[in-house]
């Protein structure tokens, strides 16, 4: 090889090596810095964004978004959603060429939950062999949903005395979740398979089905005579436009510690979402516009009030009687349902 070939290629190299260096310069250069202790802050708080910028590079302009919003260096919280959301900084460089920063912060409710008591009004025969995952009034009639593969229902009942007015038996295959109605229609979900199903009131007939979005499972249903609100097992409670049964919207539910996780069975009451936690015995109520846990009620003395087995499980089964304004509760394999008034 000729001293100018091993000339060139040696030349052709130290230029490839140097645009390289001259790419990665303007990575990883930046990282987002905050108010945010230990990346939490409170929904009252104004939150204060900046760089860190170690190596001193010269920037034209800074871009900042919050779960992809526009803000300013300093942003009021109040009219935030609660829950973990990223921080972006788009760094913009002189020369047109632009870097990007995240940064994960979570939003918490400035006040801590308040604490409810209730009170027994009556009691009523409640299905023993009923693995309660739904329960709805709908003009004057409770509606239940029951779960476990090969046992799953849907079902309407007169509550005073327990008698099964309509029934319907799921596919095997399907393990029964959540229920709510609006217009004249039962929407069910199913747990793990993906997918709910759409009943005529009337008739109980099945009409239709429908998929779930981001969800990750079925598990809660309500609605606010617009839309339904549906829970999957995590902190998130999501919106569905009651006529495509699509995913509009999602709120996380969130304390001033942290999120709440296992929200099951739903149910809208003067404007809250009342929601089970699975395995807690308790409610949580809980602000729909932002996610914000209002208030907690502790009905885990009740599991006591009903027939000792041992296929007994926890309490699931919440349920707005707008007649009475009184609140019905109960269980998995509980043989009793309770009304209740709910009090602070």
């Amino acid at each position: 090889m000729s001293f100018f070939k091993l000339l060139t290629i040696t030349f052709l190299s130290l230029f490839v090596i140097a645009c390289g260096d001259n790419t990665s310069k303007k990575k990883n250069n930046f990282s987002i810095k905050t108010n945010a202790l230990k990346n939490a802050i409170a929904n009252n708080k104004t939150l204060e964004v900046g760089l860190n910028n170690p190596k001193n590079f010269t920037v034209k302009s800074v871009n900042y978004t919050l779960n992809d919003k526009p803000i300013n260096a300093n942003t009021n919280l109040s009219a935030f959603k609660l829950g973990k959301f990223p921080i972006k900084a788009t760094i913009n460089y002189n020369d047109g060429e632009t870097e990007t920063a995240v940064q994960n912060i979570s939003i918490l409710s400035a006040t801590s939950p308040k604490v409810y008591n209730y009170e027994i009004i009556n009691t009523y025969p409640h299905d023993i062999t009923s693995y309660t995952q739904g329960l709805e009034f709908y003009n004057g009639e409770l509606y239940e949903s029951t779960g476990q593969l090969g046992k799953s229902k849907l079902r309407k009942l007169d509550y005073k005395n327990g008698t099964v007015l309509e029934n319907v038996d799921l596919d095997k295959d399907y393990f029964g979740e959540g229920l709510t109605v609006l217009n004249d229609n039962i929407y069910q979900l199913t747990w793990q398979k993906g997918t709910g199903f759409v009943y005529d009131v009337k008739t109980f007939k099945k009409t239709s089905s429908f998929k779930y979005g981001k969800s990750k499972e079925g598990w809660g249903l309500c609605n606010d005579k617009t839309n339904l609100y549906k829970s999957d097992g995590t902190e998130r409670i999501w919106t569905l436009n009651s006529e495509t049964l699509a995913e509009t919207d999602n709120i996380q539910v969130y304390t001033h510690k942290g999120k709440i996780g296992r929200l099951n069975e739903l149910e809208w009451i003067d404007g809250k979402i009342y929601a089970n936690i699975y395995q807690r015995d308790g409610v949580v109520i809980i602000n729909p516009k932002n996610g914000a846990t209002e208030a907690v009620v502790d009905f885990s003395p009740l599991k006591k009030e009903v027939k000792q087995h041992k296929d007994l499980d926890v309490l699931n089964g919440i349920a707005y009687n707008p007649e009475t304004k009184t609140i019905f509760v109960t269980g998995k394999h509980w043989n009793k349902l309770f009304e209740v008034k709910i009090t602070e």
